[in-house]
């Protein structure tokens, strides 16, 4: 390489922050999820895919905050973006979220500055986090290594190990709605359940489960120890429906960490005139209720299908097909078993757009709130009962889910606020655990997952 160009190259190097240097980031530094990226390359990565990193981007946000900003005259004001988009609420470089296009990617979704400078929490709900304005990031390490680039302090709030963690991460994913409807609840649902305890006593924070550890470093730079590093993709239900990066990664955890958490029973018994199928769901392993979250938006059903001896269909309930929507099935199948929230108007109609909403009705799958057996509260599972005339040969049954309705997209489509390329972009997502498949060579009875056939 010929001087010149060792010359020039030398002075790129030197505009680049070397890990464990000595070279204090500004605070516009510190809000750039891109400075974050040359010391924690695999916290970046994973959290580049992560619904976080998203959250600005999805088109259903944007699609349905516009039409909600409308709808509403504006009143809706920063509701949606304060999570969506946090820390451009809380500079100022946006009100309502109609001009995320126009900001630059540092300013959208749920960043590293703004999770790492938490220092309280004043609420419970919509986002009622307090950060420090002190070039502090904190963290989950009790003796952390310094850097050169920022400062660091230990605190509860961020460490998985401490059930104070639940406290942050759970305020921002409970919503009160302008109208006052409680309409996401999952910081509630865990702090009813079971595991609403200290780690070492057998409870379990959001981290525990959607941030599960996996030895590493969590700096790149010399003389950082190896650690039980927490990963950064927190795996839900949502997924990305555009082109974003780690959607591959994305679906691996999210089959990996949450499509068991449900243990299902089948049965099958006589009955006057025929015989009772039941199938039983019973959600064990999650720490809220199930689907959590936006849970009007999300469509999670049961398919129960018994055949007789020659594969003809005895019973039929749940069969929905590529592209179709819940609700249209729910119209000519009176047996559908829907587990979701119904929410409804002020004159008592089905509402799809949450600023609607006066009122819900929640067929959910709780979270267990007790361990002991004799409580009765104990008992948490949801049973429901098809009947048929005759013995069948076999019965299958399985829980399928989709992030959201495609009733609630075609209402977008139809207001024009969604593209509609996005309609049928999202997944339909088998719940593994829930597959059980009973026939008669078993006799009657029941079959779980532990069943040997």
């Amino acid at each position: 390489m010929n001087a010149p160009r060792l010359s020039l190259l030398l002075f790129l190097l030197s505009l680049v922050p070397a890990c464990g240097g000595d070279n204090l980031l500004t605070r516009d530094e510190l809000m750039d999820p891109e400075s974050c990226k040359t010391c924690h390359p695999v916290h970046y990565q994973e959290w580049s895919g992560s619904m976080h990193a998203y959250a600005a981007d999805d088109p259903v946000f944007l699609a349905m905050n516009e039409r909600g900003q409308r709808e509403t005259n504006g009143e809706l004001g920063d509701f949606c973006v304060t999570c969506h988009a946090p820390m451009a609420v809380r500079t100022g470089a946006t009100t309502d979220g109609l001009n995320l296009d126009e900001l630059p990617q540092s300013m959208k979704g749920v960043t590293c500055f703004f999770c790492h400078s938490v220092t309280s929490v004043e609420d419970d709900h919509n986002n009622p986090l307090v950060l420090a304005d002190d070039g502090v990031l904190r963290g989950g390490i009790v003796d952390p290594i310094n850097n050169g680039h920022h400062r660091m302090e230990y605190s509860g709030l961020h460490a998985s190990d401490s059930i104070d963690s639940t406290k942050m991460c759970g305020s921002c994913h409970d919503i009160v709605t302008p109208a006052g409807v409680h309409l996401e609840r999952t910081f509630a649902e865990w702090k009813a359940s079971v595991f609403n305890k200290p780690t070492l006593k057998g409870g379990l924070s959001c981290g525990n489960c959607h941030m599960p550890t996996t030895k590493g470093t969590v700096a790149d730079f010399d003389g950082v120890p190896l650690r039980d590093r927490r990963e950064h993709a927190w795996p839900g239900i949502d997924v990305a429906i555009t082109d974003w990066p780690e959607k591959d990664h994305q679906l691996e955890v999210l089959g990996r960490d949450l499509f068991g958490s449900i243990l299902p029973r089948l049965c099958v018994q006589p009955a006057p005139g025929g015989v009772e199928i039941g199938y039983k769901l019973d959600n064990v392993f999650a720490g809220h209720a199930i689907p959590s979250g936006a849970g009007q938006d999300r469509r999670m059903w049961a398919e129960v299908i018994a055949y007789d001896d020659t594969d003809g269909v005895l019973l039929s309930t749940g069969v929905v097909k590529d592209g179709q929507p819940v609700a249209d099935v729910a119209e000519t199948d009176p047996l559908l078993w829907q587990i979701r929230d119904l929410t409804t108007d002020d004159n008592g109609d089905p509402s799809h757009m949450f600023w609607d909403a006066r009122d819900y009705t929640s067929e959910l799958l709780p979270a267990g709130v007790t361990n002991d057996p004799s409580n009765p509260a104990y008992n948490h599972s949801v049973t429901k009962f098809f009947d048929v005339n005759t013995e069948p040969a076999r019965v299958t049954a399985r829980v399928r889910v989709r992030p959201i309705g495609l009733d609630v997209l075609d209402d977008l489509v139809d207001s024009g606020d969604l593209d509609p390329k996005y309609r049928d972009a999202g997944p339909t997502f088998e719940m593994t655990g829930t597959v059980l498949e009973w026939t008669s060579d078993m006799g009657f009875g029941c079959v779980d997952r532990n069943t040997k056939k």
